[in-house]
């Protein structure tokens, strides 16, 4: 899979601050990608960059999305006309970009979820449904990268949904590819192929969804009197997912096997001191790379 976004030691300095500290991203096409970090971390300045909103002190981007429409962009508070309908609001967008058709507005507000707003202004819209016509603004043009700040930040749970079920459709049926910043860790847990954890300007880890659920996710901790030879008594069982760690084995599949693994290795003359299944979430794996409180 290729990248659609690479950034080559991105940094953006106000005076004496490094709000972004040589900042190396890498999206691949297609998938949805979680930006993490605390107020003030440099999220934002990074997507500002990304989407050419502000200028980096140093260093650069890279976009290959095979097109000219450049990125779609919702950072803040999406620029909405209240008095006017979703429709109208994206007719005078188009109109700007030498895009509009009637079809190709309806077909924006079908795939965010608001064919149904009729002759509605905008200003009598919920904050989701604001959040969803600012995604469809961003989707004008077509770009195949989108930038988003914040989408579900202070959404109730029935807009959240709504949001993150708009964007797995962007992905899923349209294949674009999302760039999404949220304090709302669990949600973006949901969400995400991949991320990064930006703490002070640095961009500190990068992974996908399957690293995540290797350092993350569920898994058996055992620990015994032979590590070593447990190790190899539990993968005679037919459990590839063990392995050996400065902590005792970890076991990543077969979770339900629990009592079976405890009863052959006491068999096998093996002493277990400790069994038992954890569950690390990715708030959890984000706190222990940053030592923060759960305020990312």
């Amino acid at each position: 899979m290729e990248y659609i976004l690479t950034t080559d030691n991105l940094t953006k300095r106000y005076g004496e601050k490094l709000a972004a500290d040589n900042v190396n991203i890498h999206i691949r096409e297609g998938e949805i990608y979680g930006l993490i970090g605390r107020n003030g971390a440099g999220k934002t300045t990074i997507m500002r960059m990304i989407s050419g909103l502000s200028s980096p002190t140093s260093g650069s981007y890279t976009i290959n999305s095979g097109n000219d429409s450049g990125i779609g962009v919702l950072i803040e508070s999406p620029g909405i006309y209240p008095n006017r309908t979703a429709f109208d609001n994206l007719k005078i967008k188009c109109i700007a970009m030498n895009c509009y058709s009637k079809e190709y507005v309806n077909s924006l507000l079908k795939i965010v979820g608001l064919s149904d707003t009729g002759k509605k202004n905008a200003g009598s819209f919920s904050l989701g449904m604001r959040q969803r016509l600012g995604i469809a603004l961003a989707l004008t043009g077509d770009p195949k990268l989108i930038v988003l700040d914040e989408p579900i930040n202070g959404l109730d749970p029935q807009g959240i949904v709504e949001v993150r079920e708009t964007l797995e459709r962007l992905r899923d049926e349209k294949g674009i590819t999302i760039m999404i910043s949220s304090h709302i860790l669990d949600e973006l847990g949901k969400l995400a192929d991949s991320y990064g954890i930006i703490n002070n300007g640095e961009l500190i880890d990068e992974f996908t969804n399957e690293e995540l659920m290797k350092r993350c996710g569920q898994y058996v901790t055992v620990k015994t009197d032979n590590n070593e030879r447990s190790v190899e008594i539990i993968r005679s069982m037919g459990i590839a997912g063990a392995e050996l760690t400065p902590e005792g084995i970890r076991i990543n599949d077969c979770l339900d096997r629990t009592a079976e693994i405890n009863k052959v290795l006491v068999g096998s003359g093996v002493s277990v001191y400790e069994l038992h299944t954890t569950n690390i979430s990715l708030e959890d794996y984000y706190l222990s790379l940053t030592g923060g409180k759960k305020n990312a």
